[in-house]
């Protein structure tokens, strides 16, 4: 039977209404947490996303890593059981839970069978609520972390990320991992674990996401009973950041045949006027189609990488144009010559009209695919709030991307592209290239 129900579950969670169906209502619950959600009573299956944010950035300095080590623990125990009691339980449920922590957010996710809809809730209560932390738990999962930052060190894109925002950064949270480093997760206690959880799961700095078979009235009521208890308020965020990279190369010695370059420079805010005409503009620049300008001119016309990209960091408090290639250590200085030489050409020159279409088509035309499922869809609405985005967007999008003229690409290429600050880590052992290249 519980196995019927699981696989009943995951079926579910690819079932989806259109994308011109899609019709959004606005929720506040009795004690006034908003929400938003797409009711779809064809399966008797919800999906809720509860986004709180805050997340890896809120770590006190000495403490860096605690949110992410915390959120592991939410599954590890809570009220009464213990892990294994508490798996056994979801298990029993045919219950699906996430826990994730970035900078910038903590991620709770739920998926629950309509007949199992209060059970399930009340065991994600008592996750957030109730956790236990138990001392067992907490050094099991804080292994688990230091495992991960010991492979993260020993991976060239990990460590080209990591040295590029270690160098952006200087004493921000954003210079640090969300998984905080090998010292610093050593050194946690229990107090800095309850500490980083008062501060990171607060009623005030939540958006909920849900889709399926709920009606606004319960999915309020259900709000309230899974985050009633959770603090009310959450402390200060950090304020924003600027990078303080200036253009240029630093390599980081690594043996291996080749070479990672990870690159980029100050971005723009999601809420600028300008947004989505960068967005068009880092289509053609790096994006997702194989006809970007990097992806021609790096790999087809010189073969100097097997794939390149660019895309925008929308960083709450530090946007970034970032990018990353990998390439043999041979050819990695002529790889990054032709990077700079597309970024001074799009910042001088713009893009084609062509360009433009194409560009437009792509992205109005994959949009609609996004929606695969009542999970996503719940995701997508958390992610929506988080970035103040008006309840209509899903159906305007598009139409946004549209209006985007030649010459608002051409404007915002200028104004964004800047060939003299981009900088590049390089992780490797590459030819020709010394820092300040």
């Amino acid at each position: 039977m519980i196995a019927r129900i699981a696989a009943t579950l995951a079926a579910l969670c690819f079932a989806f209404p259109a994308l011109a169906t899609i019709e959004i209502e606005e929720v506040t619950s009795p004690g006034g947490v908003e929400a938003w959600l797409v009711e779809d009573h064809s399966i008797p299956f919800v999906a809720l996303e509860f986004w709180f944010l805050g997340g890896s950035a809120l770590d006190a300095p000495e403490a860096r890593g605690a949110t992410y080590l915390m959120t592991g623990l939410l599954e590890e125990g809570a009220a009464d059981m213990d892990a294994q009691a508490f798996a056994a339980a979801r298990e029993g449920l045919a219950a699906s839970f996430s826990f994730d922590a970035s900078r910038d957010v903590v991620s709770i996710g739920a998926r629950m069978l309509t007949q199992n809809r209060d059970a399930a809730a009340d065991l994600l209560r008592a996750a957030l609520v109730e956790p236990r932390f138990d001392p067992d738990a907490i050094e099991r999962v804080r292994g688990q972390v230091l495992s991960l930052l010991e492979r993260n060190a020993r991976d060239p894109g990990t460590i080209a990320r990591t040295t590029f925002n270690a160098m952006a950064y200087g004493d921000h949270p954003y210079a640090t991992p969300q998984e905080g480093t090998p010292e610093s997760v050593a050194a946690l206690t229990r107090d800095d674990i309850l500490t980083a959880h008062r501060a990171a799961l607060t009623r005030d700095r939540v958006v909920v996401g849900a889709a399926g078979d709920i009606t606004a009235a319960e999915l309020g009521v259900l709000i309230d009973h899974i985050l009633g208890d959770l603090p009310a308020e959450a402390p200060p965020r950090p304020g924003p950041v600027t990078s303080g990279l200036a253009g240029g190369v630093t390599v980081v010695d690594f043996p291996s045949p080749q070479s990672v370059a990870y690159f980029g420079h100050a971005g723009i805010d999601r809420d600028d006027p300008d947004f989505f005409a960068a967005f068009v503009l880092n289509e053609v620049l790096g994006g997702s189609g194989f006809q970007s300008r990097l992806m021609q001119e790096v790999r087809v016309a010189r073969g100097l990488t097997y794939g390149i990209g660019s895309f925008l960091s929308l960083a709450d408090l530090s946007p970034a144009v970032l990018g990353q290639f990998s390439s043999s250590n041979e050819l990695v200085a002529e790889a990054i010559d032709v990077v700079r030489a597309q970024w001074a050409d799009l910042a001088q020159n713009g893009i084609t009209e062509a360009e433009l279409e194409a560009a437009k088509r792509y992205m109005t035309g994959e949009y609609p695919l996004r929606f695969d499922g009542n999970g996503t869809i719940a995701s997508i609405l958390a992610s929506m709030q988080s970035d103040d985005m008006p309840v209509d967007y899903i159906t305007n999008r598009n139409s946004y991307v549209e209006a985007v003229t030649l010459d608002d690409v051409r404007r915002v290429a200028a104004r964004l592209l800047d060939p003299a600050a981009l900088h590049f880590v390089v992780v490797g052992q590459p030819q020709g290239l010394s820092p300040g290249n």
